[in-house]
């Protein structure tokens, strides 16, 4: 079955927690045991109902909140798909966490209170996603029976949320009102909101289509491990190269060149955990042979002789600072891109970017916790990268304190004279 990778994002107390606890309820993916333990909590904590956004909000701090903190990630599976769900924060100090749940999302749901419509931070999490490359956005308009399930309250949040999305790169909006409380067009279509015609979340999320999501042209092949015998035997002179393909599709006998030396050979054989396959796409671990013997490491990138990746040392990106030392010109990290690691240092800060108004500010001198701008970045070593937009495996990486080893930053490539929000 096909995997689906969804987050969810939206303000604190927009209902994120509680609709995913409805809908692996309602769906039967809650066992005898975890509903017995949600029940005992939501006694002892002094609410009247069954509170299922505990299934998801695990850490102590988050229960005695009320509040997501970590993200949360969850599992479950209908007859037509898989799904991994990524539960963010909503509070804006902990953006980066929400950025770490979407980095792998196909899609994500965006939560608003019907009470109150979209927020700053519903505008922040909906740009977050633009430039994370999502393309797919869920707008659950939540707690319509607050609101007597007003339609003209549904259609005026609709319309607001629809003219900000108009601003950024979202290809495929749908917006669906519902009652996570309740379980209203959650699982099941709601009887009380008959004006509504589409689907409920869950056959949504069954139905939408990801499969032309993925990049099956460019082929990239980042070498994580190169595999030799480890004793002398008839296998002695095997030599492979494992890891996992980011993107593309490569078959026994195409011919590769091999990064950043600019070496050629043949692929004489794909090895995979259920044996030899003639062909390997996108998202799939494999171990390639090829017919020549070769000096490749780690790091090193497998590519088609006619599309390459860009190969350069001076690098632009959108960059997510999540430390709370700011992030100035001439800093010196590490950077970790697919397989290959490489010292950096920041040359320019070229803006902050306002993730709510769009707006680009030149004069900032440095980026703060949680903030995103455009920064100008020199590599010690090359690194073969496509645009983030092109390609989303080639084209994101993490900056990494180099005393701490703590991961600092989060970033994606972009070309050359790009704009964030209108075309990046």
């Amino acid at each position: 079955m096909e995997l689906l990778r969804f987050a969810t994002a939206g303000s604190v107390d927009d209902g994120k927690s509680t609709l995913i606890g409805r809908l692996l309820y309602d769906s039967k993916q809650v066992f005898e045991d975890q509903l017995e333990a949600v029940e005992r909590t939501s006694v002892a904590r002094g609410d009247e109902y069954v509170n299922l956004a505990l299934l998801t909000d695990g850490l102590r701090a988050e229960r005695e909140q009320g509040i997501t903190i970590d993200v949360a990630y969850r599992y479950f599976a209908t007859p037509k798909r898989k799904f991994i769900i990524a539960d963010t924060p909503g509070h804006t100090q902990h953006t980066r966490n929400m950025v770490t749940g979407c980095s792998t999302a196909d899609l994500v749901v965006l939560l608003v209170d019907a009470r109150v419509g979209p927020t700053e931070q519903t505008r922040r999490h909906a740009t977050v996603a633009s430039l994370l490359g999502i393309r797919h956005l869920v707008l659950c308009i939540n707690k319509m029976d607050l609101v007597d399930w007003d339609k003209r309250r549904f259609e005026e949040i609709e319309t607001e949320f629809d003219e900000f999305a108009t601003r950024l790169e979202v290809h495929d909006l749908t917006c669906i009102p519902m009652s996570a409380l309740q379980g209203d067009n959650v699982v099941d279509r709601s009887a009380e909101m008959k004006w509504y015609d589409g689907p409920s979340l869950l056959r949504h999320l069954e139905e939408v289509h990801i499969s032309s999501d993925r990049n099956l042209i460019d082929f990239r092949f980042p070498v994580q491990r190169v595999v030799r015998p480890i004793s002398s035997s008839e296998l002695h002179d095997f030599r492979g190269y494992a890891g996992q393909v980011a993107s593309g599709v490569v078959a026994v006998g195409d011919e590769v060149v091999v990064l950043p030396s600019g070496f050629r050979s043949t692929v004489e054989a794909i090895e995979t955990p259920a044996g030899p396959t003639a062909e390997a796409f996108a998202s799939q671990s494999v171990l390639i042979r090829l017919t020549d013997e070769l000096d490749i490491s780690r790091g090193d990138m497998l590519v088609r002789p006619s599309n390459k990746p860009t190969v350069g040392q001076d690098l632009s990106a959108m960059v997510c600072w999540m430390s709370e030392s700011p992030l100035r010109p001439g800093a010196r990290l590490s950077v970790k891109h697919t397989t290959r690691w490489s010292k950096v240092v920041v040359g320019e800060l070229n803006y902050r970017l306002d993730v709510n108004t769009l707006h680009r500010d030149s004069a900032a001198t440095e980026l703060s916790l949680n903030d995103l701008g455009r920064v100008s970045l020199r590599s010690q070593l090359p690194l073969f990268y496509d645009a983030y937009r092109l390609n989303r495996a080639t084209g994101s990486f993490v900056l990494v304190d180099e005393a701490s080893n703590a991961t600092v930053g989060a970033g994606l490539f972009l070309h050359p004279g790009a704009v964030p929000g209108g075309g990046h």
